[in-house]
């Protein structure tokens, strides 16, 4: 398969052909415009238009007095046709606060790893599962790094995440709000064992509106398949995060 062919598939949507992943911090579904509401639809409706089959979302709740007490990703996979599972970070506002995955694939070697700290933070974990596309398994990831100054939580947070998979052999794809932008400790650490889908010139992710810091990321390991595309999603309504996607060709060049 050409660029130009692979790209217009990627356009058009739907290819059996294509292999398509997004990582999107979604604010608790709060739009940061409308303080207090929660819309679950805004973020549903991002991610299906998106078409994703592998979705990472970090700031999720279920269960918290702010969003009504409602379970997030439970709603979220409802409204998009997917599978899902949320994993506990914290526990918070009466519930639980952390991040999800949501599936097109069964969910399959579900894992949760604390992640450790330098400095006493709040407590951060990295997430992953094992998916079967067409004939190939992967490992999906998501975390969401430490967000206070102190770099030291981040940088032993991003070791125990490569410790975790230094001796894997089946293909990682690795989303995450990493809190860290191109250059820093983090992401050098990061570029040593993963793939970033953008390195140079890569368009902000936050905050949403004229966004100022790439610090969303999905990245590869030992992954086979082209990479065709990078988008991140002109989205300014409904998170404080923009949403970033990558596509695969699964058609070997």
């Amino acid at each position: 398969m050409n660029d130009t062919s692979a790209q217009s598939k990627v356009a058009n949507g739907g290819s059996p052909d294509v292999l398509r992943v997004m990582s999107y911090n979604i604010h608790h579904a709060n739009p940061p415009s409308k303080p207090g509401l929660i819309d679950l639809d805004a973020i549903a409706r991002v991610i299906r238009e998106s078409k994703a089959d592998l979705v990472a979302l970090q700031e999720v709740e279920t269960g918290t007095k702010r969003s009504g007490g409602v379970d997030e990703a439970k709603l979220l996979a409802e409204k998009t046709g997917l599978h899902y599972k949320f994993f506990r970070a914290i526990d918070y506002d009466g519930g639980e606060y952390g991040i999800a995955i949501l599936s097109r694939f069964k969910l399959r070697n579900v894992r949760l790893i604390p992640l450790p700290q330098k400095v006493e933070a709040e407590d951060r974990i990295l997430a992953y599962v094992t998916v079967k596309v067409d004939k190939q398994k992967i490992i999906f990831a998501n975390t969401h790094l430490d967000a206070t100054r102190d770099h030291g939580n981040r940088i032993v947070q991003m070791q125990r995440i490569l410790k975790e998979f230094e001796n894997v052999s089946l293909p990682v794809i690795l989303c995450g709000d990493l809190n860290s932008v191109a250059g820093s400790g983090v992401i050098d650490l990061l570029d040593a064992q993963f793939k970033r889908t953008c390195v140079d010139n890569c368009p902000g992710t936050s905050p949403q509106v004229n966004p100022r810091r790439t610090i969303d990321y999905i990245a590869t390991r030992n992954i086979k398949w082209p990479l065709l595309e990078y988008v991140v999603v002109e989205e300014t309504y409904a998170s404080d995060h923009r949403p970033i996607t990558a596509a695969f060709s699964k058609q070997q060049e």
